[in-house]
């Protein structure tokens, strides 16, 4: 497949992230099973595209998303596996979820009520799962009220049961509170099942639970940013085989040469201090590359690494690449992944503009074109000062 027509790509290596989902498996022992996280659009990668390379790993159960809307995508998609909705629904939600075999986190006696009326007006159960607030403060509810929500539930002919659930509020591996909410959680298990209600899945454990070695003891748990390969130094240090997932890509559309003292950018940020050349690229804060990047971020072009020079414009990134031989317009500019001996990865970025990398890759936008791959991880990456890449499984 030809890549040269799109200004921007994000290439997604589907074997990579098969790889990440086998190396939590085998971190699990055996035992849990995997509910894939890919709301958010799979964190920016495609949900459906994701959902589909994972969908035969052995210790997969499902996927989890965030809404009804990222759940109905994959049904539309041709899914049949479980899917969970992570968060909340809304009261106009509730018809499409019952109907397509959902499964619903539930927080609040009215949302028992109106999938218990809804369940019954299609004649389809519904399958539920309790979610606990053991000290994230934000959904789900606290022991007491959580308790005579599993009752009404239990009660429900039109409603099952299916799981209990918390959300791990720690992201650093090993925090202390991590223990603490899993404790919480046994509490309450323990709690139920002294009144007879046993729901068959309890899960707790994102990436950085998963990674402590805290959770895998129960029948599921939630991995999200691992499975993309995108760790911080702490995650890194504790999973250092995790392969990052996605590359962003560019290339060079206009090129100019220019004396010293030529502005460069809204507002003249940067003025150049020699005779350099400035290579314009079609990317910029729409598509995902942070306007906080201006002056600060870098790009590899032919093997080498170039600073963004200027303001980062909503459609435009600028690059000094007066030190770079032979650089052409066309050639592929590589702004997340490897090229040659470097590699620029989203834990950078994110440090670069204070933030974390979930908003890296969420954040690219809609315009980028996806491309998916299947790479062996012996596979050399992108040589310096090439073209697009060709060898494309399909796009998206």
């Amino acid at each position: 497949m030809n890549h040269q027509g799109h200004r921007v790509w994000a290439e997604v290596d589907l074997a990579a992230l098969r790889r990440n989902l086998r190396r939590v498996c085998a971190r699990l022992g055996g035992g849990a099973q995997v509910l894939a996280v890919v709301k958010a659009d799979a964190y920016g990668h495609g949900a459906v595209p994701v959902a589909r390379a994972l969908q035969n790993e052995p210790g997969l159960w499902g996927f989890g998303v965030g809404d009804s809307h990222e759940a109905l995508e994959l049904r539309a998609a041709g899914l049949e596996e479980p899917v969970l909705v992570l968060g909340t629904i809304i009261d106009d939600e509730v018809p499409q979820v019952v109907s397509h075999d959902v499964r619903v986190s539930i927080h609040s006696m009215d949302r028992i009520q109106s999938l218990a009326a809804e369940s019954e007006r299609q004649g389809r159960r519904t399958r539920v799962h309790l979610m606990v607030d053991t000290g994230m403060g934000r959904l789900g509810a606290q022991t007491p009220r959580a308790v005579e929500l599993a009752r009404a539930i239990n009660a429900s002919p039109w409603l099952e049961l299916e799981g209990l659930a918390t959300h791990a509020s720690a992201s650093r591996p090993g925090h202390p509170f991590i223990d603490v909410q899993r404790d919480r959680l046994r509490a309450l298990s323990d709690q139920l099942e002294q009144e007879g209600m046993r729901p068959p899945l309890s899960h707790f454990s994102n990436t950085a639970a998963l990674l402590g070695g805290v959770g895998g003891d129960l029948p599921l748990v939630r991995p999200g940013i691992s499975l993309y390969g995108i760790l911080g130094p702490e995650q890194q240090a504790v999973a250092p085989d995790v392969e990052p997932v996605m590359s962003l890509r560019t290339q060079v559309v206009y090129l100019k040469d220019v004396p010293p003292g030529t502005p460069v950018g809204y507002n003249g940020t940067h003025v150049t201090t020699r005779t350099t050349r400035i290579a314009t690229l079609p990317i910029g804060y729409n598509d995902g590359f942070a306007y906080r990047l201006s002056n600060r971020g870098r790009a590899l072009v032919r093997g080498e690494l170039a600073p963004v020079v200027g303001a980062v414009s909503m459609d435009y990134t600028t690059l000094d690449v007066g030190h770079i031989p032979g650089v052409a317009v066309g050639d592929t500019v590589t702004l997340i992944g490897r090229d040659g001996a470097h590699a620029l990865q989203v834990p950078e970025l994110a440090s670069l503009v204070g933030t974390i990398p979930y908003e890296i890759v969420c954040s690219v936008g809609k315009r980028v074109k996806r491309v998916y791959l299947n790479r062996a991880r012996s596979e050399a990456p992108p040589q310096a000062g090439s073209k697009p890449s060709t060898n494309a499984e399909g796009e998206a």
